[in-house]
C-alpha cells in the first residue's frame, strides 16, 4: 500500500491510500480519484516529505498514556472527525456506484452460470470446440491457462474481485 498527498484543481489537499502507484495512475486516468471536498476529478499528486528512519540515532521512547475512554457511538449522519480536521471520503460516489455495478454483475454471473472450479479451462475448451452443449460457466484459471485460452481464441472474461471480498 502507498499513501499519496493529493491536491485538486481548486486547491483542496487530502490524502488517500492505493495498492501501488499503477493503481493510482489507473484510477486517476478513469476519473475515480476525486476531491472529498468539491468532488473534482482533476487531482494530482502533491509533494510529500519522505519518512526516513535513521538507525544511527537512538530515538527516545514515546510515553504511553492509558487509552482514553471510548467516545459515545456517533450517529450515521455525523461521522467522527479529529478536532480541527475535515472528514475525508474513502470512496467517491462514482467509485461506490462502480463497485455496486461490479458486484451486481458478479452476482448475476454466479447465480446464472455453473461453477466448474479449477476445471474451467478444460470445460471452456469443450464448449468452444462443440464437445459439450453451450452453457454459461465460471471457475478458476491460472494466468498461464487464461493466456492459452486467449491464444486459442476462446472468449472469456474475468469476474471482478472487489476489495470487500479480500477483507
Amino acid at each position: 500500500m502507498i499513501r499519496y498527498a493529493l491536491a485538486c484543481d481548486n486547491g483542496h489537499s487530502f490524502e488517500s491510500w492505493f495498492q501501488n502507484s499503477v493503481a493510482y495512475d489507473k484510477q486517476a486516468k478513469r476519473g475515480l480519484v476525486t476531491c472529498p471536498v468539491c468532488n473534482s476529478a482533476k487531482v494530482e499528486k502533491a509533494i510529500m516529505a519522505p519518512q526516513l528512519h535513521r538507525t544511527d540515532v537512538e530515538r527516545p521512547r514515546p510515553i504511553v498514556a492509558p487509552p482514553p475512554a471510548p467516545p459515545a457511538a456517533p450517529t450515521p449522519s455525523t461521522p467522527p472527525t479529529a478536532p480541527g480536521k475535515s472528514p475525508v471520503a474513502i470512496m467517491s460516489p462514482k467509485e461506490r456506484e462502480l463497485r455496486s455495478k461490479l458486484k451486481e454483475l458478479r452476482d448475476h454471473v454466479t447465480k446464472n452460470a455453473n461453477y466448474v472450479g479449477p476445471r474451467f479451462p478444460e470445460e471452456a475448451r469443450k464448449i468452444h470446440y462443440g464437445e459439450t452443449e453451450h452453457r454459461s460457466i465460471y471457475g478458476e484459471a491460472s494466468p498461464e491457462e487464461a493466456k492459452a485460452l486467449h491464444d486459442e481464441g476462446i472468449e472469456f472474461h474475468p469476474l471482478p474481485v472487489l476489495p470487500d471480498d479480500q477483507n
